[in-house]
């Protein structure tokens, strides 16, 4: 590392001294390959390779009386996935983690386009835990310019992304299942052992195609996976596909579209899988000069809801939200709240809401304050509390540095 800044800085004072000559003589200013391949950020390079390094750590350290949450909702056919709040059983409750990856992907030029290898690794520790065991997330192989081929560990190519309500709150069921629509079960096994491929057809538009969970719980009956992409203009859609036979079998479908054209935003998306279980999504948002207003529905096989919010940009730092939201199905849930957010510096923001839910188990009202700060140089911080009529309170430290 040494070596190539001295060389580098050997190369930038000679430009500046022999500036007269320097078009005769062609002064070379990049003597990097990573620089040849357009990899910037945190790199160590060769003759011919050049590995980028990505990596981060993040702690949260939680403290109150907050647990067990007291449930409202649960969305039956989304086994595990309820909507609660912090309750208060009488004793002090906390919570550390403390999570860290590091990430390496070397690169190297090729007939076929550019090669890489890549390999992340992955640690969690948390509250009652001392096992500090890193552990493989990812390691995989591709190459490849406007196709690429992709074979070993890694996540899926299944595209589950243009689904997210754009009202301020969201929506109770899509909260539940990671902001979108989901599925009842797993359907298909996606991700794991893999062999992928991925084209860009130009135009915006991207066809992408693999067999992936080779390796996993329905062995020698891999998972057919195929999704149709675009992006450009202001739009962004896709629809997703993924099929499995054997033992496990099943099959899930996504699709999602999102536009833009200004002042209106629109997103709808579907789901489906092989129980019959469907989720559907739509929302709309428009902002009028200092005025912002969303709405947002949401259909599932197991209830429905809806949700609006109404945001004014009091000043270029100030933002104030009023939104609520409700679901109806096996069981009724209701939430109101208003917030505030006031940049207060160019790295420090301040945050507070009140609100209520009311769902079968009666209503309760809450407050929540928190103060972010992002100094820069890929370092954030932030520190909040809650307290609610349910004599549960939390605060919530967090601390994150990424490496880029």
């Amino acid at each position: 590392m040494k070596i190539r800044s001295l060389l580098l800085g050997s190369v930038a004072i000679a430009g500046l001294t022999t500036a007269g000559y320097a078009a005769d003589l062609g002064v070379v200013t990049s003597l990097d390959v990573c620089d040849e391949l357009g990899i910037s950020g945190l790199t160590i390079s060769s003759d011919q390779d050049c590995l980028s390094i990505t990596g981060g750590v993040t702690f949260e350290y939680d403290w109150g009386d907050y647990s067990p949450a007291l449930t409202y909702a649960t969305f039956a056919n989304n086994t595990g996935n309820v909507f609660d709040q912090i309750d208060n059983d009488g004793g002090l409750d906390s919570n550390a983690d403390v999570d860290a990856w590091l990430q390496f992907v070397g690169t190297a030029n090729t007939d076929f386009g550019p090669a890489t290898a890549t390999i992340k690794l992955i640690s969690e520790n948390g509250t009652g835990t001392s096992d500090w065991t890193v552990g493989i997330d990812s390691a995989w192989v591709g190459i490849g310019d406007t196709t690429v081929l992709m074979a070993g560990y890694k996540s899926s190519i299944f595209n589950v992304g243009d689904d997210a309500p754009l009202n301020y709150l969201g929506l109770f069921n899509s909260s539940s299942v990671n902001t979108g629509v989901g599925f009842a079960t797993a359907g298909a096994v996606t991700g794991g052992d893999v062999i992928q491929v991925v084209s860009n057809l130009g135009n915006g538009l991207t066809v992408k195609g693999g067999l992936e969970d080779l390796g996993g719980t329905a062995f020698g009956s891999p998972t057919l996976v195929g999704v149709l992409a675009y992006a450009g203009d202001g739009i962004s859609a896709h629809v997703s596909s993924a099929i499995q036979g054997g033992p496990v079998g099943g099959y899930k479908l996504h699709a999602g579209f999102t536009g833009t054209w200004d002042p209106v935003t629109v997103v709808g998306a579907a789901s489906y899988d092989d129980t019959g279980y469907y989720d559907v999504l739509g929302s709309v948002s428009a902002t009028f000069d200092m005025f912002t207003l969303a709405a947002s529905g949401e259909a599932a096989s197991d209830g429905m809801g809806v949700g609006g919010s109404v945001s004014a940009k009091v000043t270029d730092g100030v933002t104030l939200n009023l939104g609520g939201r409700y679901w109806t199905g096996a069981t009724d849930v209701a939430q109101a709240e208003a917030g505030v957010s006031a940049l207060v510096t160019e790295t420090i923001t301040l945050t507070g809401a009140i609100g209520v839910v009311d769902g079968t188990v009666g209503s309760d009202f809450y407050g929540k304050a928190g103060l972010a700060w992002a100094p820069g140089g890929g370092f954030t911080s932030s520190i909040s509390g809650e307290v609610n009529t349910l004599g549960g309170y939390k605060a919530v430290f967090k601390a994150a540095k990424t490496i880029k």
